[in-house]
């Protein structure tokens, strides 16, 4: 349920909860969805269930047995907040994650009504980075949500990016990623919608981080922006480096 990742932002993935359902244009080509039919078929014992919400409480304390200090994207194959997850299953999540302290984890939702109706109910460790999906026009109310929680690290995902975002509101996001579509039936991203969302980035001095272009064949089609990478993080990262070196000792 754990592993290392080819995810450009993060390391590792952990996986104490799998499976979700469509609630954006976002979601309609979902990679978690292909890969869990692939496991199944393979006969993992984690996606029996293929891609319906399926608890894993025998992973919930596997980040507190990895004692190198990582970045950990949390439910790369489901959503944290989804609506069939408890909330005192999301609380051990987080209780998980606190006391891991040595890690980063980088959790994602596009439930960001969600996220914010449970947030005066969680303990938001320094060492959580939240963030929402954001791929169109129709999701930027998710910012504003993201904007009103606790969390101490707040972030964008704008991938997979389907349309331009003009005058976003990046007051208080640490950082901004965006992407392509990938995989079978991607669909394609105008190069101007990158740079908008890269020019308002660095007018507000938040990181941008440039995952892929996206494309059947991503690895041939790269992650160069204007003949530039782009892999800017938090500032607020190298604060908690210093922390994690500590505690790891």
């Amino acid at each position: 349920m754990a592993q290392r990742s080819r995810i450009e932002w993060t390391e590792s993935t952990w996986n104490p909860v799998t499976g979700c359902t469509k609630i954006s244009a976002g979601c309609l080509n979902c990679y978690a969805e292909r890969m869990a039919k692939r496991l199944c078929a393979m006969g993992n014992d984690n996606y029996r269930n293929e891609f319906a919400v399926t608890l894993h409480p025998h992973v919930l304390e596997k980040p507190l047995t990895w004692k190198h200090p990582q970045s950990i994207f949390v439910n790369s194959m489901s959503d944290l907040f989804h609506e069939d997850v408890p909330l005192d299953f999301i609380q051990q999540v987080f209780d998980v994650m606190r006391r891991a302290s040595w890690h980063r984890f980088q959790v994602l939702t596009k439930r960001s009504e969600r996220l914010l109706d449970l947030n005066h109910v969680l303990n938001w460790p320094d060492n959580v980075w939240m963030g929402v999906t954001v791929e169109n026009a129709n999701c930027v109310h998710r910012i504003e949500h993201l904007r009103n929680t606790n969390a101490h690290v707040k972030f964008l995902s704008l991938e997979p990016l389907l349309g331009p975002l003009d005058g976003l509101n990046l007051c208080q996001i640490d950082w901004v990623i965006a992407g392509g579509e990938s995989g079978p039936g991607a669909r394609l991203m105008e190069p101007d919608w990158v740079r908008g969302i890269r020019d308002q980035c660095i007018k507000s001095d938040v990181p941008f981080f440039f995952k892929q272009w996206g494309g059947i064949n991503k690895k041939k089609n790269g992650r160069t922006l204007d003949r530039r990478t782009w892999s800017q993080m938090p500032e607020r990262r190298r604060e908690l480096d210093v922390q994690f070196r500590a505690s790891a000792g």
